[in-house]
Order: C-alpha cells, then structure tokens, then sequence
C-alpha cells in the first residue's frame, strides 16, 4: 500500500466502512462494490439515504452504478488522467480547503532547485538513467534536506520504496521535524502546492473527456459535486478496489486520490478518508503480517545485499530521526526476540548478521521467469492459483512443468496441482505429461471454518473467528502445517554444526497443541504477535511500550495491544447498538490501538476545536489537558495544539501539536512524495503498456519504470498505439470477478449452487462491436492476443458501451477471471491473455486495460490453438519490426 503509505504514513484504509454513512459525497472508483464487497456497500446506501451522493466511475455500468447517483463511463487505464483534472479544476478555481492544505500537508515545502517536472521533460521526472532504467532521486528531496543514509553515507544507505515505504518510508529521508524551507503563503514557484497548480495545468475538462472517453459535462460535474460536498461542514469519501491496482500505474492512482483529499480536506475526518477495498477476508493481514518477500511483520524492510557492515547502519539507514519511526529500533528489536528470544542478544547484534538477505526482486513474477530458465528447484504454493489467477497464466504452468518438486496446499485440487495431466498445454502438445520431471505433492487444506484464527479485513479491523468443525481426515490447516514443519525440521538440524542452520536452531518454536491432530493454539501465535514484557510475563498495551534493549518482544508490532491485559481483544462481539456511538470500540479491534479513523487528529482544525460541530470527531480537552472524541485519538494523548518541539527532540516529541500525521517525518500528508516511490514523486498519466493510444501530453507513452520482459519469448506483448501491427489487437479488454465466485475460482467453482448460477466463462460486448465483428448473443467468442487465445460465450451489452477519443471509437471488452480447468463447471482463463508488465513498485500486474482481438466461434483445438496464436502474433511483430517505436526512457537521460 505506498500509495497510501507515502501520503499519509501508514498502508492501509485511512478509515472503516461503517464512517462512509456520514460522508456527503462517496466516489467509488477501480470498485465495483455493491458486487464485491456487498456487505460493506450497506454502508454506502445508508449514505445515500442521507441524501449523499454516490458516483461511480467506471469502464462498466454495473450493479454499483445502478444504485449511484452518477455513473460516468471512463476508458480502462485512464483512471490518473480523470482524478489529475479533479485535481486541476480545484487548484485552478482555488477551491481547495486553503487552512487545511497550508497547515497539514506539504503544499508550503519547497522543493530543491535541480527538480524537472515530467511537464519540463516530456513525461521523465530529473533523475532517469536509461542504462539503469531508473531513476536518481536525489533532485526530487525537500530543499536544503540532508541526505538520509546509513551512518550517513548514502552509498551504504537503503531507501525504502515499494511495499517497504507502504508505511510512512521510514520516515522519508528527512532529518528535521520541520522541513528545511516552506513558504507559508504558497506562492514561491518551488513550493509543493504551486509545483502541483503546474504539473495538473494541461488536465483540463477537454483533456480528460478525450482521454477518458467521459463527457466534459459529465467530468465537470464530478467536480462541483465532490468540492461541493467537502470542507469545514462537508466531507467527502473515496472506495477503490483492484481496479485501480492492478495496472503498470496502480500505486500513482492511489497517490491521485491521496492528493485529492488532501486538497479537499478529507483526510482523518468522520465521512471522509480512502477507503482501499480488499477483496479477500484477510488481504490487509497478509501485508501487515506479510506474505510478501521485502518486508517483515510491520512493514519492517527486509536487509538487503547492499552492504551495511553492520547493525548499526542498518538501524540508521531506516530510522527517521522524527515521528514514530524513530522507534524503528524497537521494533526491530522487539521482533528478533519474538523470532529467536534468548538467542538474540545485544552482543550479537540480535543476530543481525545472519538473517537473510533480498536483492531487488523476488516477487511471484520475477519468480517463474527463475523457473523458465531453469533456476528454481522446488515450490510451495499455499492459497495462491497462479496457474490461473495470475496474468499470463501459459508462462506459470510451463514454468511449473521446469521444477523438480512442487508443494500445493489447497481445499480442492487447483490448476496449478494438476497442469501435469490437465491443462491448455497438455491439450496443445506443448507440454507432455510423460516428459514432466516435475514431482507434485498436493496436500489437503482445511477451510477457515475448520481453524480458530483471525482476519485482517480491509479496514484494519482484526476480527477472530472460531472453529466450528474438526478438519476431514488429512486436512490440515496452515497453522498446523508450518508449525510442524519448522519442528521436523528444527529436529533434523538440532545437531548440524553448519552455519547456515544457525538462525533455524535459534527460533523460538514453541507453541502449545490441542485435539487429536496437535493443532497449534492460534490464540498463543495471537499472544505473541501482540507482545509481552520478558521478565514479568506481562502482556503488552501497545506500541509506544516496545523497547530496543531486549526487554519486550513483539511479533508485529502495529498489532502491539491486540492482547492487551491478557484478553483477545479480536474476539469482541459487542454490537454497536449496545455502544455509545457508531464507532463501535468494542467489536474486534483494529490497528494501530483501536483507531477506527486514522490521522484523526486532522478533524480538529490547528487549534484543536472540531472543524464544525456537524462533523465532529478528536478535539482538544483544555479543561482535562488531553485529547478526545469518539474515536482513540491517533496523536499523543496530553500533546496540546500549540506545542512546539524543544530543540534536539526526536521521534514523536519532535512533532508540532499542530501536525496530524505523526508517522510522517515533517508530520504532515505528503502531496509530494520525496522518497518511497519508483515511478515519481507526482501520479502523471501514462497510458498502459499495451493500449491503441499514444499518450496525449507526452512522447513518453508509457511507464517508463513499469517492469518489462522485453526478451522473455514466453511474455510477448501487442504492438501499441499507432505501431504497425497493432490493429490485429484493437480493443481494449478489462478483467473483473462476480459476486458468485471467488479469485481463481477454486473454492466456488466446486460448490454446486454457485456453479450454476454462474456456469461459464463469458464476455461482455458491446452491441455495435457485436455487429462489427460477428457475434451473437450466447453464442461463441475468441479472444486472443499475442499469448494466448481463449473462447467465451457472448453477453451482449451496453452496459459496456464503445467511448470515442482523438476520433476513434474504441470498443472494451470485459472477461471475469473466475475459470480454468477444474471444478463443477470449467473454461478458459483470462488471465492466460494477460501480459506480465508489472508496476515498479509492487510488482503487480496490469489485467485491468491491455489489448486484444476477437472474433466469433470456439478456438481452436489441439496443437491448432499455439499456431493460431502464433500466426497472428507473427504477423504484427513483423509489421512492427518495419517502423519500432523508440521510447524517451530508452535513450535520454533528465
């Protein structure tokens, strides 16, 4: 979540779903909600019952846009360019809410002299290297800021980005609580807000209906309606969901929005905030506790193969001298002895020097291109279907058929299990099941309701849940898995004298079973992640209690009070009708310390006083010296509004009483993002890396920091825009799940009801693209590009309606992910035309908006099927070949 992260300070939703019935406006946008997330949409109409509006922008009218007030139709992968004019039409008519802006974000900064705006360079910000393929971002910084780096040597330094700057950037490189130099009037040429005024200049109405396909009308009255419904007396909210993460540009639309309530003055306030919809019940849980390859629990970085010599570099390298991440040693700290308790000691510098190490990137997809060639052995894959559910589905079941073992725990035999003797490529020729080496263990899974355990939901919100039968025969939950796991394997190297076994002897690994199957408790493994004093066994409150000598240990420390007073606070079940407001406390708990709003210190203006009594929230108690509300302030309790940090204060005494966002190292939103991202300190509008259109406002198309596999054979991409070649792939298509089934489709397409009311793979069109090319409404379809070809059955439309730009007319084509081989009822998946350009930032694909061409009847079958794809791939990379474009990022350095 940088995109959220960077802004703000924190990776995660700034607010929770049951707020979003107070909010006067809601945009819902990259979200279908009603559909997806139809729980939580309840909130929305309770909203709108209010007399909110609710506008829905989106590439489809779907059941969201039916119940929104406004529905506007965009071009998928134009999403930058709509909220940039937003962001314009504010800036331009100076609508944005002036006292908020100049106090609580960035906008006063000024920013060093030697930075080019992607306006000034033709799409590249100052810093690309087309050797490298990235950028320098040393001219991005705050002026007259000192470099940040380990010991103070930025070559031995780290600068968290991607997932690891998710959560404030570890402070951001500033060494000052105070940014160096502002210009508290806002009108120096360099100061953030008027970087920005330029930056948006050119996102006019005009631009964005052309680009977008919307109406100017429509575009404007988006606008009105949103500053309208924001300020002292109004808020405004956004909901987004995968699509608006899923493209080459993914974290830049977030940061979009993030400036847009910046401006607004909807951040930290009841009925405002982002609310980032996650699409599965513990999606924000396995980024907090993470599943991912760079970061550990807390978004703590991963040590990386730079060279830091030692602990201390490392601390220093990620410790902001200023906000909360100047506690970053005791969270580290806290969390070695959680992993390796008496084993890591202060005089082994908690064995720092023997923890593993990344380089920069070993994400899923860097992964299987490992495989491709032959460099991974062995795989385990847990809860993941990638031979269907990621993008490019063909490259991840050959790379799959190249290992020597694989390990698949699922509920029910996925694809990615049975690619040996049942897939696309079995049925093609392409791969023989007798030539496979590859040895695959399945092993049966249990389902959460065979498990005690607990879900992160998308609004922080840890909520437990209990088992309510015993798992069938062999099925075994994950707990249970890795926990037996590391014992056997502890048990083998008990007596190894190799170094390499030395951190795996050293884990503490004990945990007290239940039942007949010595199933873990999950509430120990909950115990632990919350923490406890060493010497007196007392569990921790909260955070601001880790310390960095050894004394307290920690398993994640944002979840630090989730055990407080030895209760399983996740386990609260008291209705909010029994609560003293909506709030609602008492039910589960979220992180950090039970906030529900995050940053809510912004609801109260400077001085502490509410905004407006009709949106009041936090405010200043003079006659109790504190702060108070509704919700758990998220500020430092006794700070009162005028508080000044005395000279040479750190960490969060070092932030003003007037600043809200005290995981920021200036405590301040950032409307600017000076450190943490890969692709640029401001989002700009760059259109897909496979799309018919040039880029409007520059020569650069594209992303110039997406990730490519330009010589990957398995992952070739369209000819785009006006290549030659291009017209064989016309369209636009967009990927998206139904109510009725889930992800990859694993757990519902096994489920009778399910499968029949919702039986096959199908694709939405348009009815002038049906008349263009021959379709029939229940009949046939094949979609191809240049990896694959699929068939579907043809719903005609017009809730996907053809949108005109630089006077074309552009047909999208919608396909649900949810198929594969398996299961009750079975298709093709769209992710196998899906290309694996990936954003910079978090390695994500972009299955939302990439090219593709259709035609009417089945594909074909047998070796025919890798023929037909390659006979047309063949014949547009020839015709590219004769005119290839030359990309700015590829030859000229800024």
């Amino acid at each position: 979540m940088p995109g959220l992260g960077t802004s703000f300070g924190r990776g995660g939703a700034t607010t929770f779903q049951q707020d979003l019935q107070n909010s006067d406006c809601i945009v819902i946008m990259g979200s279908n909600m009603a559909e997806n997330h139809p729980v939580g949409f309840q909130w929305v109409m309770e909203a709108r019952e209010r007399g909110a509006k609710v506008i829905h922008v989106d590439p489809r009218f779907t059941r969201t846009s039916a119940m929104a007030t406004k529905h506007v139709g965009i071009r998928a992968g134009s999403d930058i360019a709509f909220l940039g004019g937003i962001a314009n039409y504010i800036l331009e008519h100076d609508l944005y809410f002036r006292e908020y802006v100049a106090k609580y974000t960035n906008a006063p900064v000024i920013i060093d002299e030697r930075f080019v705006d992607t306006e000034d360079a033709d799409g590249l910000f100052s810093g690309w290297d087309p050797e490298a393929g990235r950028y320098d971002i040393e001219s991005w910084r705050y002026e007259g800021m000192e470099v940040h780096g380990a010991a103070g040597q930025r070559g031995e330094g780290f600068e968290p980005r991607g997932e690891q700057s998710g959560h404030g950037a570890a402070g951001g490189g500033l060494h000052h609580g105070e940014p160096p130099v502002e210009d508290p009037e806002l009108e120096h040429p360099r100061c953030v807000l008027q970087i920005l005024k330029r930056h948006y200049r050119r996102y006019t109405p005009e631009f964005v209906a052309e680009t977008c396909g919307c109406s100017v009308e429509d575009f404007v009255e988006v606008c009105q309606t949103l500053v309208e419904n924001s300020g002292r007396e109004r808020t405004s909210a956004f909901c987004y969901a995968v699509g608006w993460t899923q493209h080459t540009t993914g974290v830049q639309t977030i940061r979009s929005a993030a400036i847009v309530q910046q401006l607004l003055g909807n951040i930290g306030r009841p009925g405002g905030g982002i609310m980032a919809l996650r699409g599965h019940a513990s999606i924000q849980g396995s980024t907090d506790i993470p599943t991912l390859f760079n970061i550990l629990p807390g978004y703590l970085p991963m040590p990386h193969t730079l060279s830091y010599s030692k602990l201390e570099n490392f601390i220093d390298a990620n410790t902001s001298p200023t906000g909360w991440w100047g506690n970053f040693e005791a969270y580290w700290v806290s969390l070695m002895k959680a992993y390796f308790g008496e084993h890591a000691t202060v005089e082994n510098d908690w064995l720092f020097d023997l923890l593993p190490r990344i380089d920069s990137d070993n994400s899923a997809y860097f992964t299987v291109q490992q495989m491709l060639a032959g460099n991974v052995k062995g795989y385990i894959i847990a809860g993941e279907n990638p031979a269907v559910g990621h993008a490019n589905g063909k490259a991840h079941r050959l790379g799959l058929a190249k290992l020597d073992w694989l390990v698949v725990r699922d509920i029910v035999e996925i694809e990615s299990a049975s690619f040996w003797y049942d897939s696309p490529e079995i049925e093609s020729g392409e791969l023989e099941t007798e030539a496979i080496a590859t040895e695959v263990f399945f092993l049966p899974a249990a389902t959460h309701t065979e498990k005690d355990g607990s879900f992160t939901n998308t609004q922080r919100l840890l909520q437990w849940h209990w088992q309510a039968v015993e798992p069938k025969e062999d099925c075994r939950s994950e707990l249970w898995f890795y926990f037996h796991l590391g014992r056997l394997i502890k048990q083998k190297l008990e007596d190894s004298e190799e170094e390499r076994d030395t951190l795996i002897k050293a884990l503490r690994w004990e945990y007290p079973t239940h039942s007949q199957i010595q199933e873990p408790a999950a509430e120990a493994v909950l115990q632990e992640v919350n923490g406890w004093e060493i010497e007196s066994g007392k569990f921790l409150s909260g955070y601001p209690e880790l310390k960095d000598d050894g004394s307290t240990l920690c398993g994640c420390w944002i979840y630090s009070g989730c055990f407080t007073d030895g209760v399983n606070q996740t386990a609260r079940k008291k209705p909010h009708w029994e609560q003293e407001s909506y709030v609602a406390p008492e039910w589960a708990w979220a992180w950090p310390a039970n906030r529900r709003i995050i940053y809510n210190r912004a609801s109260a203006d400077p001085d502490g006083n509410p905004w407006s009594e009709r949106k009041r929230y936090v405010w200043w108690d003079g006659d109790e010296g504190k702060w108070t509300g509704l919700d758990v302030p998220d500020f430092k309790e006794d700070k009162e509004p005028g508080y000044v940090p005395p000279e040479g204060s750190g960490a969060e005494d070092a932030i003003a009483g007037d600043h809200p966002f005290i995981m920021q190292a200036d405590g301040r939103a950032w409307l600017y993002v000076a450190q943490g991202l890969e692709d640029g300190p401001l989002p700009t509008h760059y259109e897909p890396h496979e799309s018919p259109f040039d880029n409007p406002l520059y020569s650069q198309r594209a992303n110039p920091r997406r990730q490519q596999n330009k010589d990957l054979a398995e992952d070739p991409y369209n000819p785009v825009a006006d290549e030659p070649g291009s017209e064989i792939y016309p369209y636009v298509v967009t990927t998206y799940r139904l109510t009725e089934h889930h992800t990859a489709g694993g757990m519902t397409r096994t489920v009778p009801y399910l499968a029949e009311l919702q039986p096959e793979m199908f694709c939405e069109v348009h009815p002038d693209l049906a008349r263009e090319v021959g379709l029939e409404h229940g009949g046939w379809a094949t979609i191809y590009t240049s990896r694959s070809a699929i068939e579907a059955r043809v719903l005609v439309t017009d809730r996907i309606r053809p949108l005109r730009m630089n006077g074309r007319e552009v047909h999208q084509v919608g396909l649900p992910y949810h198929w594969g081989g398996r299961g009750l009822v079975t298709g093709d998946s769209a992710n196998d035309l899906a290309h694996m350009a990936l954003d910079p930032n978090v390695h994500i694909q972009e299955v939302k908006a990439f090219t593709c061409g259709i035609r009417p009847g089945r594909r074909p079958r047998g070796p025919e099927l890798p023929r037909f794809v390659a006979e047309l791939r063949d014949q547009a990379h020839s015709r590219r070949e004769q005119d290839p474009r030359i990309e700015p990022e590829e030859a000229r350095k800024t």
